[in-house]
């Protein structure tokens, strides 16, 4: 049986003794009823996970810190998503499955046909709510690093910042290329960070298809079925990772 994973957000060392916070403690305590000199394991995202044993006095509880285990399941290249922002809890799922499937990093993208507005500080208590989700999903598959939510951009901004540092495949049903020839193109380039260009519920504008396509992102279809926005880049990660053989 897996030992409970749990992110520690400060620095760790073999053989320390830390006091966990209130609420992580709380949770141990009161949610999962871990008792005194339970194992669990503590990641901070700085790379491994550290074996801990808890250690309670009163309502403290402390955590005493063992061997560090140089682990990481993380892809072999990064894959990328920059998501339309899509209405209800649908970016919410698309955040916990992007983080189970090994996505490296997400973009909330402000799209023409973006129906959610994010703005001010409604943008960045929504931002913060996502990473949750994302260190969430991190302690429960097994990541070790937490995939980080960016801030919303337009196309065009994400474009402009990443396009010298990445290959963008933009995923469009009316493309001429399929994802088999897609997948072997993006394969035998110099970049092994790939960010997949996933529209909102009424897909990218066709001013947002030409900024991609004139920056240089390749055009994709991805079958002859048009994918829901909450399932395209699941779906299109699922499909790569197995193509490529990456099973772990």
């Amino acid at each position: 049986m897996s030992l409970p994973r749990f992110f520690y957000a400060d620095s760790l060392q073999s053989q320390a003794r830390i006091l966990l916070p209130k609420e992580l403690a709380h949770y141990m305590q009161r949610v999962l009823r871990l008792t005194d000199q339970s194992p669990v394991v503590l990641f901070n995202g700085q790379g491994g996970e550290y074996h801990a044993t808890l250690e309670y006095e009163g309502k403290l509880v402390y955590a005493h810190i063992g061997t560090h285990h140089a682990i990481e399941r993380e892809l072999p290249w990064a894959i990328s998503v920059a998501q339309g922002l899509a209405t209800g809890d649908k970016m919410d799922w698309i955040c916990e499955k992007a983080v189970e499937m090994g996505v490296a990093q997400l973009f909330p993208i402000a799209a023409r046909y973006s129906t959610l507005k994010l703005v001010g500080e409604r943008q960045e208590k929504r931002l913060q709510h996502w990473q949750r989700i994302a260190q969430a999903a991190s302690e429960q598959c097994g990541r070790n690093q937490i995939m980080p939510v960016h801030p919303v951009l337009t196309l065009p901004q994400l474009i402009q910042q990443h396009s010298t540092k990445a290959q963008f495949i933009f995923c469009d049903p009316d493309a001429k290329d399929d994802f088999p020839t897609v997948l072997k193109q993006a394969a035998q380039s110099n970049t092994h960070h790939w960010v997949l260009l996933i529209g909102p519920e009424g897909g990218w504008s066709e001013e947002e298809k030409e900024i991609a396509l004139e920056a240089g992102a390749m055009g994709m279809r991805f079958g002859s079925r048009v994918l829901r926005t909450e399932t395209a880049a699941i779906a299109l990660v699922g499909a790569i990772r197995g193509q490529l053989g990456w099973t772990d």
